[in-house]
């Protein structure tokens, strides 16, 4: 999982953290994987471009990129973002290494920002033929029952529920990249 603090765990302990969760619930799910941690808090799409290389191993039989949650509250220019978001997969492409693209939202009070942004994951991912989450905190974002105290990052129910509702799309990519 090449991702932000959402993916590295931010707040909550090394074994709390998505990509230890969603290797759980593939495990209940009968698939037997190791999902790695490339998640750094604070890094946006370029950041991640910029450690493809050390951090996704060219043997990975699927990379999540769950980018774009910082990009958005720095209301990075969706251009950027979408072109950073297409090197990151076509870079991943060339090594061989399948990818599919879990997506952020915007707060509707970003107005025309949130609209441009939301859509920019899907049309990378159809435009990429990529399997596709549309929104990685579906269900859980705004929730504070499923938060830290900071109202952003989800807390470990929020984080197992993340993994659980993820896990079935993941099974769906693998079994595409096959």
């Amino acid at each position: 999982m090449l991702g932000d603090s959402l993916t590295a765990g931010f707040g909550l302990r090394p074994a709390e953290a998505l990509p230890v969760r969603l290797q759980s619930e593939l495990a209940a799910l009968g698939v037997s994987a190791v999902v790695a941690n490339a998640g750094v808090s604070g890094d946006t799409t370029a950041d991640g471009l910029s450690r493809i290389d050390q951090d996704v191993p060219t043997d990975a039989r699927l990379c999540l990129v769950a980018l774009g949650a910082n990009d958005m509250m720095q209301k990075a220019p969706t251009a950027v973002i979408r072109q950073n978001l297409e090197t990151i997969v076509d870079t991943l492409a060339a090594r061989g290494v399948p990818v599919m693209i879990c997506g952020m939202r915007a707060p509707p009070w970003f107005g025309p920002y949130a609209v441009a942004f939301d859509s920019l994951f899907g049309e990378v991912a159809r435009a990429r033929g990529l399997p596709f989450d549309p929104f990685l905190l579906e269900g859980v974002a705004l929730d504070p029952a499923l938060a830290l105290p900071d109202r952003i990052h989800p807390n470990a129910l929020g984080v197992e529920t993340v993994a659980r509702r993820l896990a079935p799309l993941v099974v769906e990519a693998l079994e595409r990249s096959a």
